[in-house]
């Protein structure tokens, strides 16, 4: 009987075996990268907030303190993300770009919800292996929509959501203070509070607020909303004068080399 051509489908654990007479041999197997990150998003009563922080990270390093993590998908949709920063970034654009050849291809207005499924279709097809985890929101014919997406394609719909490694503490801050129908001020300072908290208690998460503001009329982006983090003045000068330290002990090493005359004898001078 001929083998098919076709690929199985469902998951696939065949190298289960392998992984497990690896680890018994005592090879570590690779282990998830820790990103930073707080990323949040509510709903209110016009439309819906986003928020983000612009700390990047390499390992313990801070590699860009004012990253921009908001991303476009099209006017009436922003995408925040949180993870690998060239996941993120590229996902995004893809998507975006999809979105931009459907417009076209329907001549309708795209929906939120149809920027989802192309997020959650090509996440899960990758399994995890893209780390990308994002908070989509927009506005629509059918209203406001806030959506989760995690790397490995599982989606939420939720009235405020938040992700990355600063989530605990900036959801802390959306279950005590969300109420439905928030006025426009009153979710922006939520949305400030919750980031601030991911900023303050995550050391992941860092530098300025970023926020963006959708609803049925456009898009609005607060970049660098907040700057808690901002270097001020120092408000004394450390100088110190020469001398001010003492001296433990001192050593002197001379490096002159003295120099030495060599003179022919007279047995070279001689030529006759």
């Amino acid at each position: 009987m001929a083998s098919s051509v076709h690929l199985p489908t469902g998951f696939d654990f065949s190298n289960e075996i392998r992984n497990n007479f690896l680890l018994d041999k005592g090879v570590k197997l690779p282990k998830a990268t820790s990103t930073g990150t707080t990323i949040v998003g509510c709903l209110f009563k016009d439309g819906i907030v986003l928020g983000a922080d612009t700390r990047a990270t390499e390992g313990p390093i801070v590699a860009d303190k004012n990253c921009e993590k908001i991303h476009y998908i099209s006017d009436n949709i922003r995408c925040c993300g949180a993870g690998t920063a060239a996941d993120t970034e590229f996902t995004t654009a893809l998507i975006s770009s999809n979105m931009e050849l459907h417009a076209l291809h329907t001549g309708r207005k795209p929906r939120v919800v149809t920027a989802m499924t192309m997020l959650k279709q090509m996440l899960y097809r990758y399994q995890g292996q893209i780390g990308a985890a994002l908070v989509l929101g927009g506005v629509d014919a059918s209203g406001p929509n806030l959506f989760t997406v995690a790397p490995h394609g599982s989606t939420d719909k939720l009235p405020y959501v938040t992700m990355g490694s600063g989530s605990l503490a900036a959801m802390a801050v959306f279950e005590t203070g969300w109420k439905a129908g928030l006025s426009r001020e009153e979710a922006l300072q939520l949305v400030k509070d919750a980031i601030s908290a991911g900023i303050f208690n995550d050391l992941g998460s860092g530098s300025n607020v970023d926020a963006c503001i959708i609803t049925a009329n456009g898009t609005e982006m607060l970049r660098n909303v907040e700057m808690p983090n901002e270097r001020v003045q120092k408000e004394r000068r450390y100088g110190f004068r020469r001398g001010t330290t003492a001296i433990k002990s001192e050593t002197i090493r001379s490096l002159i080399v003295n120099e030495e005359i060599i003179l022919p004898t007279t047995e070279a001078m001689d030529t006759s």
